[in-house]
């Protein structure tokens, strides 16, 4: 597993929860895995402390479940969960891509263009790992041009459930459309075009209902 770097200003138990959360939304921890608390602070080089209290924060909202007497593994993924966290970020996304375009400059709108044209590289040399780093940034980059990081930081925390199953649909779903929706938003961007730009974020992130079949097939034994 990937173990990134501990910035100066994040406390134990900051690091132990980014990493674990990074680690179940990119599926290095699979829905149903035993989470191993000694394993995860001997990695980071930290004490256990740090690393339980992550967990039981990560189990107020569903993704980990705590079984007493024996340790915490990562939940399976309920559709319920996604649904709702899908709400989360539909109600904010299409509000952002609506503020992006009014707010967006020129040199933000080559940005989103050029974030889409490595997204078509990464897609057609099978680079999914990256692509989703990247597929993060186009979204990150729509709240930055808004001026609403903060919301950002927000919506992220809350919408874990669905960034789950957004990861686990790169992998499994043969005819990816996720870059084809990107390109859309951010030609509706340039456009100044809002009620486009809504439409497409909808479409984009209503795309995990249609896929749920193909992950259900290929990974049966992740889903509740």
């Amino acid at each position: 597993m990937t173990i990134p770097e501990r910035s100066q200003r994040e406390t134990a138990r900051e690091y132990a929860l980014r990493v674990i959360k990074e680690r179940i939304i990119s599926l290095q921890l699979t829905p149903g895995s035993v989470v191993s608390e000694n394993e995860i602070a001997s990695s980071l080089g930290i004490s256990r402390t740090p690393v339980r209290e992550s967990l039981i924060e990560l189990s107020q909202t569903q993704i980990v479940e705590i079984i007493p007497q024996l340790g915490s593994r990562v939940s399976l993924i309920d559709y319920n969960l996604v649904d709702e966290s899908r709400f989360i970020r539909l109600v904010i996304e299409t509000a952002i891509v609506e503020l992006a375009c009014q707010m967006a400059k020129e040199e933000d709108i080559i940005a989103l263009e050029n974030n889409v044209k490595l997204q078509e590289f990464y897609l057609q040399t099978v680079a999914l790992d990256k692509l989703l780093d990247v597929d993060d940034s186009f979204h990150y980059e729509l709240f930055r041009i808004s001026n609403k990081l903060q919301t950002y930081n927000m919506a992220k925390n809350m919408a874990i459930h669905f960034d789950r199953v957004r990861s686990l649909s790169i992998y499994s779903v043969d005819e990816l459309k996720i870059v084809a929706d990107h390109r859309e938003i951010a030609a509706a961007i340039r456009a100044r075009d809002p009620e486009l730009a809504k439409q497409v974020m909808t479409k984009h992130l209503s795309r995990y209902k249609l896929d749920e079949d193909g992950m259900r097939k290929k990974h049966p034994d992740y889903f509740k």
